[in-house]
């Protein structure tokens, strides 16, 4: 039951220790954000898409990138399309409730949606990705 309980507990428990620990000495924790992958089939799609994670305050910041030319397989035959690509910054503890509200409303019948943890970066900015994105 203890065991069951600290790993329930484990998100949040190691969400307090990464904010005791940048609070206390001033350096940022490798990993407490990430920035996640998210393909779109046209800019109509991706801007709803990003207006509809920004309003949920799932991510701070969400850069809207350009058509590009995407090769994949799918269903065994090789496919060329055009996409848009969403890059999401966020806490990392934010991820999974990212990743199923991009699901829900996303049109693709499986989306790309990857994520990278931050190692590093501009401590000021990272620490606005903290006071925009709510904890937990």
């Amino acid at each position: 039951e203890v065991l069951t309980l600290l790993v329930l507990m484990y998100p949040l428990l190691r969400g307090l220790a990464l904010q005791l620990h940048w609070a206390v000495s001033g350096s940022y924790v490798p990993g407490t954000h990430s920035m996640a992958l998210v393909s779109c089939p046209n800019e109509h799609i991706a801007r709803d898409i990003a207006r509809a994670i920004m309003d949920k305050r799932l991510a701070a910041y969400v850069n809207i990138l350009p058509k590009s030319s995407a090769l994949y397989f799918w269903k065994g035959e090789l496919e060329e399309s055009t996409e848009i690509l969403l890059l999401v910054k966020t806490r990392t503890s934010k991820i999974g409730e990212l990743s199923n509200y991009v699901r829900s409303i996303h049109p693709f019948e499986i989306p790309e949606i990857i994520s990278l943890p931050v190692d590093q970066g501009n401590p000021v900015y990272l620490k606005w990705i903290e006071e925009n994105v709510p904890r937990d």
